[in-house]
C-alpha cells in the first residue's frame, strides 16, 4: 500500500468514526478493538472477517451469500476487461471526475465489482450487503478505500446526510420492498448529492415463462439448484448454437426455446451459470417501469432526474435547499425531456 492509498484508509476510517450510528437507538458509536459499541443502549456491533456486522443472519438474503462466496472474482474487472466498468457507466451515468474524491455508499456491494469501478476511479466507498457477500467484497478490496458491512437496507447504520452519491445496481428488487427500500436511502445524501439505482424492467414480459419456474427454483436449497444449473445451462447454450445453424427455421425456433426456457447465453460458461443462477435462485424480485419509479423520486423531494441507458435506471439530485415541493423537469441522460405517458 502506498503513501497516498494509506492516507486516504484512514481518512475514511475518520469519516465512517463520524457517521456510524447504532440502528437501535441512533445514537453515534464508538469504536473497539473487535468492532463498534453504543454507550447511549449498550448494543455490540462485531467486526468479523473484515467485516462490520449489524444483522445477525443473512436472512432472505442466503442465496447471495453462496453465490458470491463460489464466483467471488467472476465479474470483477481485470488487465483486458473492463465489462463491470461498462456495465456500470450505462446503468448509473457516472462518470470518473464525478466520483473522485467522494464519499460513496453501495447498496448491496455483493463481490464488490462495481465497488472496485469506484474506487478505481478515485471515489471512497463503504459498501453494504445483507448477505455474507460482504466478506468476499472485503477480500477483492482489501487495498482499496472501501469498508464492507453486513446490514440491512431498511436499518442502515449511518448519520442523515452522510455521503456524497448513493447507487444500487441490480439489488433493491430482491428485496421484500422495492420501494420502501429505496425511499430509505436519500436521507443519507448530502444536499446536491445524487443518487441511482438500477431495478429490472416491467415492460418487456419476456420472463413470464420464467416466473413460474421461480416459484419452485427459489425454494431449492441454492446448492441443488446450481448443482442443477451447472447441467441445464450447458444444455440450453449448446442447444441454441446448434439451433441458429440451421437455415431459415433455426433463428425462430433457437429464439422461441430461449422465450420459452431462459438461461444466460453469455459467451464466458461461468459467467453464463452465474448469471442464471442470479435469476432464479433469490426469494424475492420485482419488476418496475418508469412511471412509478419517476414517483418514488419525486416523492423523496429529488431532482432533476435522468434515465440511465439500460432500462431500468434512475438518477436524481438532493436540492441544495430542501425538498421541491414544485414538478421537476424530467430529463434523459442527453438533457431532453422523457416522455412520462
Amino acid at each position: 500500500m502506498t503513501e497516498a492509498e494509506s492516507q486516504s484508509q484512514s481518512r475514511l476510517s475518520a469519516e465512517l468514526l463520524s457517521m456510524i450510528r447504532c440502528i437501535a437507538c441512533r445514537e453515534p458509536l464508538k469504536r473497539q478493538d473487535d468492532g463498534y459499541s453504543c454507550s447511549a443502549c449498550g448494543r455490540r456491533f462485531p467486526e468479523v472477517r473484515g467485516v462490520l456486522r449489524f444483522v445477525a443472519a443473512d436472512s432472505y438474503a442466503d442465496s447471495f451469500s453462496y453465490q458470491w462466496q463460489r464466483y467471488a472474482r467472476t465479474q470483477l474487472d481485470h488487465s483486458g476487461r473492463s465489462l463491470s466498468e461498462h456495465d456500470f457507466i450505462k446503468k448509473t451515468g457516472f462518470a470518473p471526475e464525478e466520483l473522485r474524491g467522494k464519499l460513496v455508499l453501495d447498496v448491496g456491494c455483493g463481490m464488490g465489482r462495481f465497488a472496485e469501478v469506484a474506487t478505481r476511479w478515485g471515489a471512497r466507498v463503504i459498501g453494504i450487503d445483507l448477505s455474507a457477500a460482504a466478506e468476499v467484497a472485503a477480500r477483492n478490496l482489501v487495498d482499496r478505500d472501501f469498508v464492507a458491512m453486513q446490514a440491512d437496507v431498511f436499518e442502515l447504520p449511518f448519520a442523515p446526510e452522510s455521503f456524497d452519491y448513493i447507487y444500487s445496481i441490480g439489488v433493491l428488487h430482491h428485496t421484500p420492498d422495492c420501494e420502501k427500500a429505496f425511499k430509505n436511502l436519500p436521507q443519507y445524501l448530502k444536499p446536491g448529492g445524487s443518487i441511482v439505482v438500477w431495478l429490472y424492467s416491467g415492460y418487456n414480459k419476456w420472463y413470464r415463462f420464467s416466473d413460474q419456474y421461480r416459484k419452485l427454483t427459489h425454494r431449492m436449497s441454492i446448492r441443488q439448484l446450481h448443482a442443477a444449473l451447472r447441467v441445464v445451462v450447458p444444455f440450453f447454450y449448446w442447444l441454441d448454437r446448434g439451433l441458429r445453424a440451421l437455415p431459415l427455421v433455426g433463428r425462430p425456433l433457437a429464439g422461441l426455446v430461449h422465450h420459452v426456457f431462459p438461461v444466460n447465453r453469455h459467451p464466458d460458461p461461468e459467467v453464463r451459470v452465474l448469471d442464471t443462477l442470479d435469476w432464479y435462485s433469490p426469494k424475492y424480485q420485482s419488476k418496475h417501469t418508469y412511471e412509478e419509479v419517476f414517483r418514488w423520486f419525486e416523492n423523496c423531494g429529488l431532482e432533476a432526474m435522468s434515465v440511465a441507458e439500460i432500462s431500468i435506471g434512475v438518477r436524481g439530485r438532493k436540492p441544495l435547499t430542501g425538498p421541491q415541493n414544485e414538478s421537476q423537469e424530467t430529463l434523459n441522460a442527453t438533457g431532453a425531456p422523457v416522455e412520462r405517458g
